[in-house]
């Protein structure tokens, strides 16, 4: 899988998280996030083993889920919970709270940092007793949907 010069950041990113927490980059973990970061929309694990499969036919969805599972732990993939799909994260350089705005129609998304919006959240889940998640989905129409 060749490597777009755009993306050499992000996979140098990912290695030298690795580095630091004494864990791996493997092939199928780089593979699986070199195409979400190639995606133009959030990719669901079965797309992302349909993509795998022409070059690495031993791949399998329980490869996939626990390279996703790895690369969204380490900050460097999003899941988007009301799509059940991932997207590469727009700020991996800093662990950050983020905001989904997710397209109901289309499925774009587009990934922002509030701090207004993060410390009104976590507020509210301070006064109802709720631990607030780091990301927060919010579903609508993107303005190409909404013409």
């Amino acid at each position: 899988m060749r490597t777009r010069p755009d993306h050499t950041k992000a996979l140098q990113s990912a290695e030298e998280i690795c580095r630091r927490i004494g864990a791996r980059l493997t092939r199928l973990r780089r593979n699986v996030l070199m195409l979400v970061l190639a995606a133009e929309r959030p990719l669901t694990a079965y797309e992302i083993l349909d993509l795998l499969r022409p070059k690495d036919p031993s791949a399998t969805p329980a490869g996939v889920y626990r390279s996703l599972d790895f690369l969204t732990k380490l900050g460097l993939v999003h899941r988007i919970e009301s799509a059940r799909s991932f997207i590469a994260c727009a700020m991996p350089d800093h662990a950050h709270p983020s905001q989904m705005l997710v397209c109901r129609r289309c499925g774009t998304v587009v990934e922002t940092e509030d701090s207004q919006v993060t410390r009104a959240t976590e507020s509210l889940g301070r006064r109802l007793g709720f631990a607030v998640d780091n990301t927060m989905e919010v579903v609508g129409l993107c303005s190409a949907c909404r013409r």
